[in-house]
């Protein structure tokens, strides 16, 4: 008996188990998690296990320019498994709605996005819904990098929803970005480990994450995790995380970043944190039970940092 699992996803291949003899599958989805299980019970001779997966790939280019009714796109490049959406403007910025449409990552997947403000121009990104980031296989990691630019009297909004660790997972993730001295910045990364209504504890996860900002070719900030192994029992320790479900950070490159200082302070619960780097550098850490936790906090935060007009997929 031989018996293969993989996370599910359109593009991706079945790992099946061939019998050079008579053979007979057993095929079950599993419809909580979206994983398939074939079990091949072969008979007289032994089963043969071929494995054929193949890797997603996607890659968006982006820039938003000054435009008659506000910020429009200037330049746009899509390609492979990732992809930009436009919804209906709403006030002069630029929304942007980046859509994995592998359905998730796994190892050997590879993602890229380059994302600019130019001039004048004010851009929101966010994301469709929750990155998940699937169990890989072993030797192989996925690697998402993320390139963005934020030119003079220009504004960038970087708000992904959360990335959610499943057990397994292998995971390099980097975002660098470029100012220019008089460029504004706001940007989030949540991040959710494993699936907590199906009780999935995350027992073998590697994780490597890194944000660097740099203003005018000066770095500014650095932040940089990585996560190897059993990630529950890391994160159960009370100097770390004391069983903390979800994290996230938020930064805040902007002239007005010390004037947020107090209010957001007053919305922190316990196990949250803020900070003034600088005269106008903000930074945000915190610490949730769960990703409902997370949001009934980081909602609140994102609203009043982006004037109300945090993205309605935040919403849904």
């Amino acid at each position: 008996m031989c018996a293969e699992s993989h996370a599910f996803r359109p593009d991706s291949a079945e790992n099946l188990c061939i019998s050079p003899g008579d053979a007979r599958q057993d095929v079950r989805r599993d419809r909580v998690s979206g994983g398939r299980q074939i079990n091949c019970l072969a008979t007289g001779r032994a089963a043969v296990t071929v494995t054929a997966q193949p890797r997603a790939a996607g890659h968006v280019r982006l820039s938003a320019g000054p435009g008659p009714r506000g910020s429009a796109i200037a330049r746009l490049r899509q390609s492979g498994a990732f992809k930009a959406l436009f919804p209906r403007p709403r006030d002069g910025a630029l929304d942007a709605i980046l859509v994995n449409t592998a359905g998730g990552i796994t190892g050997g997947d590879r993602f890229e996005a380059d994302i600019q403000a130019e001039p004048g121009s004010h851009l929101r990104v966010t994301t469709q819904a929750a990155e998940r980031a699937y169990r890989a296989q072993p030797g192989e990691r996925g690697r998402v990098t993320n390139r963005l630019g934020v030119a003079p009297g220009a504004r960038l909004d970087w708000l992904p929803q959360e990335t959610i660790l499943y057990d397994g997972a292998a995971l390099d993730r980097r975002l660098v970005a470029d100012l220019a001295p008089d460029a504004r910045l706001l940007l989030v990364e949540p991040l959710v480990f494993g699936r907590a209504a199906m009780g999935e504890v995350l027992r073998a996860v590697s994780f490597r994450d890194r944000i660097e900002i740099r203003r005018a070719g000066a770095p500014l900030y650095l932040d940089a995790l990585r996560f190897e192994g059993d990630l529950a029992a890391h994160l159960a320790r009370p100097a770390v995380a004391s069983g903390a479900g979800a994290m996230a950070s938020v930064i805040l490159v902007a002239p007005e970043a010390e004037a947020h200082l107090a209010p957001l302070r007053a919305l922190m619960p316990a196990t949250g944190g803020v900070s003034l780097i600088g005269a106008d550098l903000l930074a945000l850490r915190l610490l949730a039970p769960d990703s409902f936790a997370l949001r009934r906090v980081l909602v609140p935060v994102l609203g009043r940092l982006t004037d109300g007009s945090l993205p309605r997929s935040w919403m849904t």
